[in-house]
């Protein structure tokens, strides 16, 4: 069997990109084991412009953020599924310096930062003593209907091998692909934190990042909004709420811990008025690199290898549109970003041989 291009990996990033290069008419088999602890199946599925203690715009979010709405409302008509939903942000103040910073950047930042119009409208469900902020419009993914509708259908395609990807069983050279008794033109990895040991992309400076999170079941919470106070509080599937999450650089695995649990389930006690019941903890450890810009492109000296990683937490607002530009660059000869293209590395992989 002989395809246009190989991708290893079925999260966000590979799923993004096998949807518009199918659409594309290209022969597509995408290599993926299911594994349900991957980064892309345990993240919250938010879409936030403004983030960080310093309430910060997201990088290039004014046109990652629109793009990715009509990505997602399109990829969930294919899928007949609603992928995405408005969900804002209600921005509980911890501290009375964080309330003040939120009011002085207010008006640095309108577009995106809101004042409360009733600093009494949560008081039934929760505690706070600085009243609160919103930030909108930010966008809730149901990333698990994506990725397992999109799959049955790359199976109903024959487009999908499920088995784990060992390049013992490839042989790659700078035209060729060939793996097991398929054949193709490119390769790509959008394998998450498989790349961390991929020996054509080991050398690029990712960084190791867990993180965690509790699914709760919340009687009488609204789905409405997502509420922020130190944790995330997210409307989840099937009437659940995810909390979290975690940004751990030192750990020795990527279990759940009961540290973890103990800290939320004590933020919780404090802050939630409503009785809550927890169903299940997760971990994952996630493609972050020491940039922030995710990996994109062809192995400067191997172009029949290519690259869509390290999105990081970031990855619902990033892969839908650097899939796209991937697509555009291959089909239309479009350049990428130069800063996430993976080119930008050139001196660091030309010592992969050395």
């Amino acid at each position: 069997m002989h395809y246009d291009y190989l991708i290893i990996g079925q999260g966000l990033a590979g799923s993004f990109l096998s949807w518009n290069l199918q659409k594309a008419g290209k022969q597509v088999l995408v290599i993926d084991a299911s594994d349900p602890n991957t980064a892309s199946k345990v993240a919250s599925g938010v879409i936030n412009p403004v983030t960080g203690r310093r309430m910060v715009r997201t990088w290039q979010i004014e046109t990652l953020m629109p793009f990715a709405v009509d990505a997602y409302t399109s990829f969930g008509k294919e899928l007949d599924a609603g992928l995405i939903r408005q969900c804002n942000i209600i921005d509980f103040h911890p501290t009375p310096q964080m309330k003040l910073a939120f009011q002085e950047r207010l008006p640095e930042e309108s577009e995106y930062l809101h004042a409360a119009k009733d600093e009494n409208a949560w008081r039934n469900y929760f505690n706070y003593d600085f009243g609160f902020g919103e930030t909108a419009p930010c966008w809730l993914i149901d990333i698990n209907t994506m990725l397992d509708r999109w799959r049955r259908k790359l199976k109903e395609a024959g487009a999908l091998h499920e088995e784990k990807f060992s390049l013992q069983d490839a042989q790659i050279t700078p035209t060729t692909v060939h793996y097991k008794d398929i054949s193709a033109d490119k390769i790509f990895f959008c394998d998450g934190v498989a790349g961390f040991d991929n020996p054509f992309f080991h050398l690029l400076p990712y960084a190791r990042n867990k993180g965690q999170a509790l699914i709760v079941e919340i009687p009488g919470l609204t789905r409405d909004h997502i509420f922020k106070q130190g944790i995330n509080l997210v409307p989840w599937q099937e009437e659940l709420f995810w909390i979290g999450s975690s940004y751990e650089w030192d750990f020795t695995d990527t279990d759940p811990s009961p540290a973890f649990r103990e800290k939320i389930e004590k933020q919780l006690n404090n802050w939630l008025k409503l009785p809550y019941k927890v169903v299940d903890h997760l971990a994952s450890e996630r493609p972050a690199n020491m940039e922030r810009r995710p990996f994109v492109g062809l192995h400067p000296q191997m172009p029949s290898v290519g690259i869509l990683n390290g999105m990081g937490t970031k990855g619902c607002t990033l892969a839908p549109y650097f899939a796209n530009q991937l697509t555009d660059f291959l089909l239309q000869g479009k350049s990428i970003d130069p800063q996430v293209d993976v080119r930008r590395f050139t001196r660091i992989l030309s010592r992969q041989n050395e």
